[in-house]
């Protein structure tokens, strides 16, 4: 069938780009006919889901070997950007970390007291507050 071969010539064009309008372009479908397929066909919108994620891997893989070329032509800009991303001593972010231990105790009266209080002021208690707050 000749739907079941665009289909195919699709998902083959999504393996190389990525990029569902250029994939559709080149295999001469209209968008909101690639988002309906994908609607209709339970079996073709998973195929396009995978044939997406290769075409990233692809493009990825591309990418990577251009910017070693780079970096092996002393280009600085490229070797900025592989240091930041793959060595935390070069990054710009801040990374957090720790642990939470939750306690399963019950409060003291003075802490169950001091909840309240401070329940009561941020007004999330049942009870109004008092001096026409």
């Amino acid at each position: 069938m000749k739907k079941d071969r665009i289909k195919g010539l699709l998902l083959e064009q999504l393996k190389k780009i990525p990029i569902v309008q250029i994939a559709c372009e080149k295999t001469g479908i209209a968008r909101d006919t690639f988002y309906r397929w994908k609607i209709e066909d339970k079996e073709f919108a998973k195929a396009a889901v995978n044939a997406i994620a290769e075409g990233e891997m692809y493009i990825t893989d591309l990418s990577e070997t251009q910017l070693i070329g780079l970096i092996k032509d002393k280009n600085f800009p490229a070797i900025n950007l592989w240091l930041r991303v793959h060595h935390q001593k070069y990054t710009d972010r801040v990374e957090l970390s720790g642990s939470l231990t939750i306690l399963d105790e019950d409060l003291t009266p003075e802490q169950a007291t001091l909840v309240k209080e401070a329940l009561r002021l941020a007004s999330f208690d049942k009870k109004t507050k008092t001096n026409g707050h």
